[in-house]
Protein backbone atom coordinates (compact mmCIF):
# COMPACT_ATOMS: atom_id res chain seq x y z
CA UNK A 1 0.00 0.00 0.00
CA UNK A 2 1.26 3.37 -0.73
CA UNK A 3 0.51 6.31 1.92
CA UNK A 4 -1.14 9.52 0.54
CA UNK A 5 -1.76 13.18 1.82
CA UNK A 6 -5.35 14.60 1.32
CA UNK A 7 -6.54 18.02 2.30
CA UNK A 8 -10.29 17.82 3.43
CA UNK A 9 -12.86 20.23 5.10
CA UNK A 10 -12.62 19.88 8.46
CA UNK A 11 -16.82 19.22 8.29
CA UNK A 12 -15.96 16.30 6.01
CA UNK A 13 -13.38 14.60 8.13
CA UNK A 14 -15.90 15.39 11.36
CA UNK A 15 -18.70 13.62 8.69
CA UNK A 16 -16.13 10.39 8.26
CA UNK A 17 -14.92 10.46 11.89
CA UNK A 18 -19.03 10.04 12.97
CA UNK A 19 -19.49 7.32 10.47
CA UNK A 20 -16.23 5.17 10.89
CA UNK A 21 -16.69 5.31 14.34
CA UNK A 22 -20.61 3.77 14.01
CA UNK A 23 -19.39 1.18 11.13
CA UNK A 24 -16.01 0.72 13.91
CA UNK A 25 -13.41 1.02 10.88
CA UNK A 26 -11.11 3.39 9.96
CA UNK A 27 -10.41 6.46 8.17
CA UNK A 28 -8.62 4.93 5.26
CA UNK A 29 -10.55 1.58 5.12
CA UNK A 30 -14.02 3.74 5.04
CA UNK A 31 -11.87 5.90 2.08
CA UNK A 32 -10.40 2.91 0.25
CA UNK A 33 -14.00 1.57 0.48
CA UNK A 34 -15.37 4.69 -1.06
CA UNK A 35 -13.01 5.64 -3.50
CA UNK A 36 -13.90 2.11 -4.95
CA UNK A 37 -17.28 2.62 -5.12
CA UNK A 38 -16.64 5.57 -7.00
CA UNK A 39 -14.38 4.17 -9.67
CA UNK A 40 -17.31 1.49 -9.65
CA UNK A 41 -19.94 4.37 -10.39
CA UNK A 42 -17.18 6.05 -12.75
CA UNK A 43 -16.68 3.07 -15.06
CA UNK A 44 -20.43 2.23 -15.06
CA UNK A 45 -21.23 5.66 -16.14
CA UNK A 46 -18.63 5.79 -19.10
CA UNK A 47 -20.41 2.00 -20.26
CA UNK A 48 -23.39 3.75 -19.95
CA UNK A 49 -22.33 6.33 -22.33
CA UNK A 50 -20.48 4.24 -24.68
CA UNK A 51 -23.90 2.46 -24.76
CA UNK A 52 -26.02 5.51 -25.46
CA UNK A 53 -23.50 6.58 -27.82
CA UNK A 54 -23.71 3.25 -29.66
CA UNK A 55 -27.40 3.46 -29.82
CA UNK A 56 -27.27 7.08 -31.62
CA UNK A 57 -25.43 6.01 -33.87
CA UNK A 58 -27.34 2.48 -35.00
CA UNK A 59 -30.63 3.14 -33.75
CA UNK A 60 -32.75 -0.10 -32.65
CA UNK A 61 -34.50 -1.47 -36.59
CA UNK A 62 -38.52 -1.06 -36.10
CA UNK A 63 -38.59 -5.05 -35.81
CA UNK A 64 -34.82 -5.47 -35.28
CA UNK A 65 -36.20 -7.76 -32.06
CA UNK A 66 -39.46 -9.05 -32.98
CA UNK A 67 -38.02 -12.61 -33.77
CA UNK A 68 -37.93 -13.05 -30.03
CA UNK A 69 -41.46 -11.77 -29.08
CA UNK A 70 -42.66 -15.89 -29.72
CA UNK A 71 -39.98 -16.82 -27.43
CA UNK A 72 -40.94 -14.91 -24.50
CA UNK A 73 -42.52 -16.70 -21.57
CA UNK A 74 -43.98 -14.46 -19.00
CA UNK A 75 -45.46 -17.27 -16.78
CA UNK A 76 -49.40 -16.04 -16.90
CA UNK A 77 -50.44 -18.17 -19.95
Amino acid sequence: MRIVQMTLDDELVEAVDKVVEDLKTTRSSFTRNALREALQRYHARRLEEQHRKGYERRPVAKDEFSVWEKEQDWGDE
